[in-house]
Formats: structure tokens, C-alpha cells, sequence
């Protein structure tokens, strides 16, 4: 099975290798090819998604079997979803009526789904400051999962800026990702519609 998943840049693309990794443990036999489809600071949106959507559906060597659009919430200041509900159902109104779609969005931001793996986090910035309180994927807009990661790394020891893509991997590569998705039910959701389509089990 080829899997397309359009995604919005340098942060996603870290978590691919992540992504496949976890998989790999749960679908022996059974793994999929994972096409990932960056974009520009997000995916597309209206008429160009199904554009994009049907183009990935009848064309490569193979075409894909699936396409998933894994979005933010937030995406600059566009303000165009409420949520990760409002953000599927809107992808799922552009594209239309098709089986082979699966809209996901992480709440409210991708970096939601390091702040599980706060104690790593810390470790790297060499420094000991509080992880958010209350449920990863509920830390919004106000000062995002990203601001607060920034945060932490300007005020640690390391020297180091937060780099989104660089240090997505470092967090991601120490750690479970089941652990994120027992914590992040739409990371839970998204991981749960590729292990569905390849026959797996659900987390």
C-alpha cells in the first residue's frame, strides 16, 4: 500500500522518520510506502486540495492508495480553522465526497505533539522550567506549544535557539510515540487511520 500525506514543511518531515519507525513495529509485513508531500507553511486549501488530493490518487509509480492532509491548526495568521474538528471538516467540504481522503490536524500546532516529551525537552535546553499544564493538544494560541519550546530554549544553558526541524528529531528520536498519542488524541486519530488501512491494530 502507498500512502500520501501532504504535510506543511521542515518539522512535519522530521517526523516521517519517526512515523515509520513506530509503524514498523506494529504492521511487520504489512508496512505501507509513506510518500510524504511537503508544502510551504501548509498544505492547500479549497479547489487545490482536491486538486491535489485526485492528482496523488492516478498519478506516481504507484499512485497512492490513500491521501492524508495533516494540517495545523494554526497556520500564520490566516485564523481559517476554530479547531482540529473545524479544520477536518473543512478539508473533507474542499475535497468532497471520497473514500480514499483522510483529513487530520494537530491541535493547535505540531509541536503539541514533543510537549509529552517535556523531560527531553528540558535536557536539551539545559534547563529545568515547568512543562505547560493541562493536556498537550489544549496549550493554544495565546503562547503556542512552539512558543513555549522556544521559551525554554532561550532561557536554558544549551547556547541553542530552538530549530524546529532539527530539534523535532533530537526530542522525537529519544522517545515513544505512543506515549504522545495516549496524550494527543488527534495524534492518537491520525496515527489510528494509517494502522487502519494497512490492517494493524489501533493505539
Amino acid at each position: 500500500m502507498k500512502i500520501a500525506i501532504l504535510i506543511e514543511g521542515q518539522t512535519e518531515r522530521a517526523f516521517v522518520p519517526h512515523l515509520r519507525c513506530f509503524l514498523e513495529t506494529r504492521l511487520a509485513g504489512r508496512m505501507p510506502r509513506l510518500d510524504a508531500e511537503p508544502y510551504d507553511g501548509r498544505i492547500p486549501t479549497g479547489e487545490r486540495l482536491k486538486r491535489e488530493v485526485e492528482r496523488l490518487l492516478r498519478s506516481g509509480k504507484p499512485p497512492a492508495d490513500a491521501v492524508i492532509a495533516l494540517t495545523d491548526v494554526y497556520t500564520g495568521t490566516t485564523g481559517e480553522f476554530q479547531n482540529a474538528g473545524d479544520a477536518k471538516k473543512k478539508m473533507r467540504e474542499w475535497v468532497g465526497e471520497n473514500d480514499k481522503f483522510f483529513p487530520h490536524a494537530a491541535q493547535y500546532e505540531f509541536e503539541a505533539w514533543l510537549l509529552p516529551f517535556w523531560r527531553t525537552i528540558q535536557r536539551l535546553a539545559c534547563h529545568n522550567k515547568a512543562a505547560p499544564s493541562g493536556p498537550p493538544e489544549n496549550v493554544d494560541l495565546t503562547r503556542p506549544p512552539s512558543t513555549r519550546i522556544e521559551e525554554i530554549f532561550s532561557a536554558g544553558a544549551c547556547r541553542n535557539h530552538y530549530v524546529k526541524p532539527r530539534d523535532a528529531n533530537r526530542i522525537l528520536r529519544d522517545n515513544d510515540l505512543l506515549v504522545a498519542a495516549q496524550a494527543c488524541p488527534e495524534l492518537r486519530a491520525f496515527l489510528n487511520t494509517i494502522l487502519r488501512l494497512c490492517g494493524g491494530e489501533c493505539v
